[in-house]
């Protein structure tokens, strides 16, 4: 059961992953044990389920963030199996859901530009038999960052 000072470190957390015990007791008021076993807690009853850097897409040479709806062709369970194979090769693909509505998957995409979003639509995803129809928005600015969870 999480109470109000388990919210307040996963919010910490959330914000700095790199926190140290001893900051992150200073924070919620306890000692750095106390922070470093609630922590452990945490972990250990899967709240926290990992722990990864945010790196810059633009000095990593990515300059084109996409949204692109996929609409399937068929629904047999087979046709979301290889097509989710598909997904899991290629790395712009940072994100895949499953949708209700008239697409049937969302996939967040990072490209070095343009051309490279439009062979990652033209040349591997529409070839692909599973595949009906590709719609695509470009970011055009992220007002709002990723954030994390609300707690």
């Amino acid at each position: 059961m999480m109470d109000e000072t388990d919210s307040r470190l996963l919010a910490a957390l959330q914000s700095d992953a790199q926190i140290t015990a001893q900051d992150l007791g200073a924070l919620l008021n306890l000692s750095a044990s106390q922070a470093a076993r609630r922590r452990a807690r945490l972990e250990a009853d899967g709240l926290i389920t990992g722990y990864a850097a945010r790196l810059s897409p633009g000095k990593l040479g990515l300059t084109v963030q996409a949204f692109v709806q996929v609409q399937m062709a068929a629904h047999a369970p087979e046709t979301a199996r290889e097509f989710l194979r598909l997904i899991a090769t290629l790395p712009e693909v940072v994100a895949c859901w499953t949708l209700t509505g008239e697409a049937d998957y969302l996939l967040r995409v990072w490209c070095a530009d343009l051309p490279a979003l439009n062979d990652l639509i033209h040349h591997r995803l529409l070839p692909n038999p599973a595949v009906a129809r590709v719609q695509s928005q470009i970011v055009m600015a992220q007002p709002k960052p990723d954030a994390g969870l609300p707690v």
